[in-house]
């Protein structure tokens, strides 16, 4: 995915096991945000950032979506621990991940290994992707916050 290019549509479920695709959110701004695993220190505070900000979010009329690999019930658990207001959308099959190119060889406790490399796509209302914000340009723990003051959502 690169900066211009529309926003690939997919389908996944949430943690109740509903259907959400991305296109339901089109005409809206979207904050579209890859994880490697929830309740991890990392997501951890990347989702406690967008939680904590998320009133922000919604006066601009913007929708916040996370996806990860991990399955629907880990979802619920992470939610529910920590108070998460927006959707998570589970990918165990990698589909969506890939799509978007964030299943990469990363450096995890010195050993190379395949997995998700956090990154946030900022898709306007056209579907198009306006921003891509990854560990060159943002960290976990001031995600939501970087989004803020970027000029997405003026």
């Amino acid at each position: 995915m690169k900066i211009g290019e529309k926003a690939i549509d997919f389908t996944l479920k949430d943690k109740n096991g509903k259907d959400v695709s991305l296109s339901d959110y089109k005409g809206k701004k979207i904050i579209l945000y890859f994880y490697p695993k929830d309740n991890t220190p990392g997501c951890t505070k990347q989702a406690c950032n967008f939680r904590d900000n998320y009133p922000h979010f919604q006066e601009k009329g913007a929708v916040v979506i996370g996806i990860s690999k991990d399955g629907q019930k880990a979802h619920t658990n992470f939610t529910e621990k920590y108070d998460l207001p927006f959707m998570l959308l589970s990918d165990p099959d990698l589909e969506v991940i890939q799509k978007y190119g964030v299943w990469k060889e990363k450096k995890i406790f010195g050993k190379t290994a395949l997995g998700v490399v956090r990154t946030t796509f900022l898709i306007d209302e056209d579907f198009k992707v306006a921003d891509i914000m990854d560990g060159k340009r943002m960290k976990a723990s001031t995600n939501a916050e970087d989004v803020l003051k970027s000029d997405f959502l003026k």
